[in-house]
Order: structure tokens, then sequence, then C-alpha cells
């Protein structure tokens, strides 16, 4: 794998993480299309992922600041320690997904089928959230019932094609969380989730070789750069109204990949 393609693959991922349209699906599009692209099982995803998780980090400083100062005696206290107990809920869904068909879902990654007929629910998903006012409870009003949901969302999004960004948010705003308060709140349970898929794959480290190592380093790099970008971006179309339409955008490419599909192309 070129650095030159690994940048690319970085650059989707950084976009497609954050943007409501599927990180792990267009991966699965992008890297049927480049010829000579070979990796060892999904390692190569996970570094990307590991990118966009930087950027959360990063973005989400402030936040993250007080969850670890809500576990330090004399820190922020029980809103923090709250806050953490709903993201670890949100997270158990995919979990049990992921500990209950992990197979299935790594073998989907092989499959564009599948690819499509997911990035065409995404986009029922998305343009459900048009319904819903933007406007709603605060993070600090998130409850129980609000995180399993968002996390079954989540947990459905392990299929590639089902956006994990789109279908957390829809399901917050569906349940009367602000758009602000469940953007934040889904870009803080992508970490659990990408932490989780790193260690779980931390052993594939062993089948890179030494020349990959710089692909690697700048994918990880170029998704960084490019998902602290995305970040901002959702949040602004969110205050705008605007998320929806990027419901047409993954009919459009679902539809596209079962055509391609359909007619023995794959």
């Amino acid at each position: 794998m070129s650095v030159t393609t690994a940048i690319l693959l970085g650059v989707v991922q950084g976009l497609t993480e954050f943007l409501p349209v599927s990180s792990s699906g267009h991966l699965v599009i992008a890297q049927h299309f480049l010829p000579g692209f070979n990796q060892p099982s999904v390692l190569f995803d996970v570094v990307l992922h590991l990118g966009t998780l930087g950027a959360v980090l990063v973005y989400l400083r402030r936040e993250i600041a007080m969850l670890f100062s809500s576990l330090v005696p004399g820190g922020s206290g029980r809103v923090g320690r709250r806050l953490i107990a709903l993201l670890a809920l949100g997270t158990l869904p995919a979990v049990v997904v992921a500990l209950g068909f992990g197979d299935y879902i790594e073998a989907s990654f092989d499959r564009l089928s599948i690819v499509g007929g997911a990035l065409l629910v995404t986009g029922a998903i998305l343009l459900i959230s048009s319904r819903y006012s933007i406007r709603g409870r605060s993070i600090d009003e998130i409850g129980t019932k609000d995180a399993v949901l968002i996390g079954l969302a989540q947990s459905a999004a392990l299929l590639p094609g089902i956006s994990r960004s789109g279908s957390t948010i829809v399901a917050g705003l569906m349940r009367g969380v602000d758009h602000a308060a469940v953007a934040r709140f889904s870009f803080l349970l992508s970490i659990p989730a990408i932490t989780g898929a790193a260690v779980f794959k931390f052993n594939d480290i062993a089948l890179v070789s030494g020349d990959a190592v710089w692909g690697y380093l700048a994918g990880f790099l170029a998704s960084f750069a490019i998902g602290y970008l995305a970040i901002d971006i959702v949040i602004k179309l969110l205050a705008s109204r605007r998320f929806h339409l990027f419901g047409y955008y993954c009919f459009g490419m679902g539809g596209a990949v079962l055509v391609y599909v359909a007619f023995g192309l794959a």
C-alpha cells in the first residue's frame, strides 16, 4: 500500500466518520476500487479510526477533562460521574452485538451488497431527522433511556454502511435532546467504541511489514486532521437544519453500489 493510497483513505475516513454517511461503508467502497490495496484483516481501518479518535479527544478536550476530573476527589463530581455512567450504558449494546456477531460483521466488510443496502437505511434515518426540532434537552438532562436507545443505534452502525454519527444523533433528536448536546454525546460515545476496536485488533499489528508503517502513519495523520474539521462541520449543519440533506447522498451512493453489484460488476 502506497503512502498516497493511505492518505486518500485517511481523508475518506476523516470526512465520513463524523459526517453522517458511514466511514466503514465508504472505506469498503474505496478499497474495492483501489487496485493493489491489501491490508491484514481490518487493522488499517482501525488505525484510521484511531486518527479520528484523536480528533475527538482534541476537539472535546474540555468535556473529557471534566470527565477525568470527576473521578478525582474534589473534582467536578456528580455531573461528570453521571455522564460517564451514561456513556458506559450507551456502549454496552455495541459490546454485546460485537461479541455475539463479530464474525458476521467482519465478513460483511467484504460484501458490497451489504454496504449498498445499509447506505439506503442510513439515508432513510437521516431524512427522518428533519421532522424533529434541533432544540431540546441539554447533555446534563440525558437519561438512561436516552443512553440505551442511542447505544442501540450505535450497535447497528457496526455494519458497514450504517452511519454511527448519523444513527446516534438522530436517535437523540427523536428523544428530544438538543442538537449540540446529542452531537457531543455521540462523539464522546465514539471514544470507547473506537478504543475497543483498536484493542481487539491490537494483535494484528504484528502482521504489518516494516515498509507499510509509513503508510499507516500517513493514514492516521490524514484521518486526524480531516476528522477534526468534520466534527465542526457536523455541529454547524445540525444548527442550520441541513443535517438531513446527507440522506439524499446516501440514497444515491447506496443505489449506485447496488446497481454495480446487480449487473455483476463487483
